[in-house]
């Protein structure tokens, strides 16, 4: 904030100084070059799947949903949703500086665009920066050539194989700056690796800097494989509800540690633990004072073998796998486990948050990740989720070399000339948050719709008591027509209203992985996304026959429609956020940043001293000659450095202009 503050205060008072800008094309100008070759990074895989065959026998096509209009008259509802957007992100640490910023004074407007358009439609969004490599994280006071992250043997013989990060103050700095422009909450993590010698700065240091943006601690990381990772020699519920207990009692004798009720736990996996082995401890009871929440982390399926030892053979096969994806009870299944916890979790008044979550830990699979038919399978999970009672549930983010990012920014070596790369799943973050809004009282039910038919789920959401909303699928992949349902909805005593309006999400295949709309709208394909929705909004209206107390929807297969009783409903207005960030100068071959001459002329970036050392610190990161391919992006590397530290300056002055 006192980045921004000075810039603005620097820009209204006419000062100037002088800003060395590298390797400029001039503005408005462009260069032509041949596309790259396409890179063979898990995050830009080509792979397509077949689709499953039509079911046999099929779901019936046209069927009656009948919902009630008050919830009052509507069994099973879920308690009430809040707090912002259900699902946040989870984004490893030893890739803050491919997603977030290189540094506090140098953030990726993509990226803020997306979060921007998040929280235009539910409010605010939860991050945690986090997951392996946040055991072994250490605070340093500064690393080699000025950068904010490194990285180091661990030592763990975890699968994921994960680096040990090393952070510098700055990314306290990076973190504020974000939530300085945009309602982003954190979560962050004390390491755990050591339980004699506790490192505690991060705890110290979040809660200075970044204050009520810091939601939570995380306590331990899937402490249920510590053991297994050999973190611990032997290991057990018990164990690690006593090392929770020594933690507090470190945090309860440390002054610079002044909140010590925001704590996380115990994010199991369950994997060699259920969470109700960690109940049995008397976690909840002993410390409930003392958390923020309850936790687990878990994924439907892992794909280590192939990312990892592939020699093996053993590896999942994806084309046989996909099915599992594409029917109500992959997302049933994944809940039905932690449905008890969830009762614990209301009873003893504290949220229960799915804290790390995806379609396949180890990054996912080629050909499911970044499909529509993972979009859709995204979009079930997070409504059975809060069918389920969980507050929030929080996708994971990697690097490069994985299958299931959200959003993905371009290699550094491309950053000139590529932009970033959205995952079908951010799409389903985007209709989670308009389906439950921002009143705080969002309440789901599964309407069990069609006989329960495991290819045409549905769900009711009410806020404020009444009948919003309904979320109707089709998994059934049928380009024929064939298997096109139609709808009808009706409403016993109140009755259909005039007319209902409808967004699809749309696709031609449940494989497909670009052209995937949103009313009408895209994010762009691979390397063209700026953060900021393309193309007109399109909202269908369909009349209803209220004498015949009908609303008949139809949705295509495969398709997902939300459907809006109240036609007035404020997201039915939301195409692209109001709040952008601009990225609409042109430098070498695409549109990159606006930037103000003013501020160009103020800006305090960096020198060309140390211009060079800003480089990616993550593993599996892509240098020179082995990755490649068209588009843009805002990851910058070379000429650009001191260009996009003035964007990101410039991006907190226009935002302190407009509000």
């Amino acid at each position: 904030m006192l980045l921004f503050s000075s810039l603005l205060t620097l820009c209204l008072a006419g000062y100037a100084q002088g800003v060395t800008v590298y390797g400029q094309i001039p503005l408005g100008q462009t260069r032509s070059a041949d596309n790259p070759q396409a890179t063979t990074a898990a995050a830009y895989n080509d792979t397509l799947l077949t689709p499953p065959a039509v079911p046999s026998p099929a779901p019936a096509r046209a069927f009656q949903i009948q919902v009630q209009r008050d919830a009052a008259n509507t069994p099973g509802l879920s308690i009430p949703h809040n707090g912002g957007a259900f699902w946040g992100f989870s984004i490893e640490m030893s890739v803050i500086s491919q997603v977030l910023g290189k540094n506090s004074t140098h953030l990726y407007v993509p990226f803020l665009n997306l979060m921007s358009n998040l929280i235009e439609r539910a409010g605010g969004v939860m991050i945690r920066l986090g997951g392996n490599t946040q055991e072994f994280a250490t605070l340093v006071p500064e690393l080699a050539d000025g950068h904010t992250f490194g990285k180091e043997e661990s030592g763990s013989n975890q699968t994921t194989k994960t680096p040990a990060v090393l952070y510098t103050m700055d990314m306290f700095y990076m973190m504020s700056n974000v939530s300085s422009m945009l309602n982003v909450k954190w979560f962050l993590g004390i390491p755990f690796n050591d339980s004699v010698n506790w490192r505690v700065q991060i705890a110290e240091n979040g809660q200075q800097i970044l204050g009520d943006n810091l939601l939570g601690l995380q306590v331990g990381n899937e402490p249920d494989f510590y053991q297994e990772f050999g973190r611990r020699t032997t290991y057990s519920p018990q164990a690690y509800h006593d090392e929770v207990g020594a933690l507090i009692q470190v945090i309860d004798a440390n002054p610079n540690i002044p909140v010590k009720n925001k704590l996380i736990g115990p994010s199991v996996a369950t994997g060699p633990w259920t969470p109700e082995l960690v109940w049995e401890t008397g976690f909840i009871d002993t410390y409930k004072d003392r958390l923020y929440c309850l936790s687990v982390e878990h994924y439907p399926n892992n794909n280590c073998i192939a990312m990892f030892t592939p020699e093996s053979g053993d590896a999942v096969d994806v084309q046989a796998t996909f099915p599992s994806y594409l029917v109500h009870t992959a997302a049933v299944d994944l809940v039905s486990p932690y449905l008890n916890s969830a009762s614990l979790a209301v009873a003893a008044g504290k949220p229960l948050i799915m804290f790390e979550t995806n379609t396949a830990s180890c990054g996912g699979f080629q050909g499911i990740s970044d499909s529509y038919g993972a979009a859709l399978w995204a979009l079930d999970y997070g409504f059975q989720m809060a069918y389920g009672n969980f507050t929030h549930g929080l996708l994971h983010v990697g690097g490069q070399n994985v299958f299931y990012n959200p959003f993905t920014a371009p290699p550094t070596n491309q950053s000139t000339f590529n932009q970033w790369t959205v995952g079908s799943i951010f799409y389903s973050t985007i209709i989670l948050a308009e389906a439950f809004g921002k009143t705080n009282t969002s309440r789901i039910v599964d309407l069990n719709a069609n006989t329960g038919s495991v290819y045409t789920p549905a769900y009711a959401i009410y806020e404020n008591d009444v009948l919003s909303k309904l979320a109707l699928f089709n998994y059934v992949d049928d380009a024929s027509g064939n298997s096109d349902l139609a709808v009808s909805i009706s409403i016993p005593t109140a009755g259909v209203p005039a007319s209902v309006r409808v967004k699809y999400l749309e696709a031609d295949s449940v494989s497909q992985k670009q052209n995937i709309t949103w009313a009408g709208q895209t994010f762009g394909g691979r390397f063209e996304v700026d953060g900021r929705f393309k193309g007109e909004e399109n909202v269908t209206t369909i009349t209803c026959d209220q004498t015949n107390n009908a609303c008949i929807v139809p949705v295509a297969a495969p398709g997902f429609a939300l459907v809006f009783f109240d036609t007035s409903d404020a997201a039915l207005s939301i195409g692209q956020a109001t709040q952008t960030f601009s990225t609409s100068a042109y430098t070498k071959g695409h549109n990159t940043a606006t930037v103000d001459p003013l501020v160009l002329a103020t800006s305090n970036g960096h020198s060309g001293s140390d211009r060079k050392s800003l480089g990616s610190t993550s593993e599996g990161s892509k240098t020179g000659s082995s990755v490649s391919s068209a588009g843009e992006g805002m990851t910058v590397s070379g000429w650009t450095q001191g260009l996009v530290v003035v964007v990101s300056a410039w991006v907190g002055v226009q935002f302190l202009l407009r509000n």
